[in-house]
């Protein structure tokens, strides 16, 4: 059985965390509350020096378990176990992080543990850097759809030409990682299509992932208890059953303009997805420049932090990638053990 790390990766609000909770009702998958430690303290590696050197391992360790910014406290686990055990492991920063999920998944007997958070589709590399077994699955919805729930989100402060490009950007990261990737590593599967036929589509994506369909990932209410930190109001729905009500809602949720722009800018990706346009009218030259300055501006953001982490590839204090899975291991040249381990428990 395979115990690589699963991924769930897609724009916001288009149901990843449905498709989360679908995954930690799997026997043998455990998908945690996101955090923030993985990719903040990827970019400053340098910072904790080299990690097979036991003092720095400890005071990454003791950042992840006691920094406020890191969200840790949702995996409730034991913190100088986690630290303990960081001390014990590899000296690899994906080590580090590889073994606080790991734990997790240890709270529920189970062997593979897997990690969402949608603006992973657009950090692939660096997750593959660090797990280098990982699968990710996309999850894709209709655009129009994921810019109306996220004007209404309270924890989103951007406008209208913001959440088009979110959307853009999940898109065509998802493309260029379809092409480059390998089958058996990426995966993509439309909500619309779970939410329709929940059965057919999770059952495929068992095949993909290597395990056993569960008929109990079709009604997650009870992982949602566990895996949803109650403050999260804005993942009240998936408290309930999987439904299908917000489906195409976007056309009594968005405005005119906002219908005219989004199909404008989003048209070719909508419909090589698979999405109907309703045919809406050209829309503002004044919107659609507004909008292709957003996107040029967040591009620049990117490529700028890119070149930052290119840079600092050529500085790495320490190994990056983790060697606890029978892959990891296996490509690090290590003895097969830590599979052993985890399916005694």
């Amino acid at each position: 059985m395979s115990d690589r790390p699963v991924f769930v990766i897609g724009c916001p609000r288009s149901g990843t965390t449905m498709l989360q909770l679908m995954l930690h009702s799997h026997p043998r998958i455990a998908v945690p509350p996101e955090t923030r430690f993985l990719v903040p303290a990827y970019y400053r590696r340098r910072t904790w020096g080299d990690l097979r050197i036991d003092q720095r391992r400890r005071a990454l360790a003791q950042w992840i378990a006691t920094d406020r910014s890191t969200k840790f406290r949702e995996l409730k686990i034991d913190k100088d176990e986690f630290v303990t055990q960081v001390m014990d492991g590899p000296g690899s920063l994906g080590s580090v992080f590889g073994t606080a999920f790991r734990m997790y998944a240890d709270r529920f007997d189970k062997a593979r543990w897997g990690d969402k958070r949608p603006s992973y589709v657009k950090q692939v590399d660096l997750l593959l850097r660090l797990f280098p077994d990982a699968q990710f699955v996309h999850l894709i919805r209709d655009g129009r759809d994921c810019v109306a729930s996220l004007k209404e989100m309270p924890w989103y402060t951007l406008d209208s030409f913001h959440a088009i490009s979110t959307w853009a950007e999940a898109i065509d990261a998802g493309g260029r990682l379809k092409r480059t990737l390998p089958e058996d590593t990426y995966y993509e599967l439309r909500y619309e299509d779970l939410t329709d036929d929940p059965t057919t589509e999770l059952k495929k994506l068992c095949h993909f992932l290597d395990e056993d369909f569960s008929p109990s990932m079709i009604s997650p209410r009870e992982a949602a208890s566990v895996a949803v930190p109650q403050h999260k109001v804005w993942h009240s729905n998936t408290h309930g059953e999987v439904i299908r009500t917000r489906v195409g809602s976007w056309a009594n949720r968005l405005d005119e303009w906002e219908i005219a722009l989004g199909e404008h800018m989003l048209g070719d990706r909508l419909e090589s997805m698979g999405y109907e346009l309703s045919g809406a009218p050209k829309p503002a030259k004044e919107h659609v420049i507004a909008c292709q300055k957003t996107m040029q501006r967040r591009r620049a953001s990117r490529m700028r932090k890119h070149m930052r982490d290119r840079l600092n590839r050529l500085r790495e204090p320490s190994p990056i990638a983790a060697m606890l899975t029978s892959r990891q291991r296996a490509l690090a040249g290590l003895p097969q053990q830590r599979l052993e381990v985890t399916e005694s428990v």
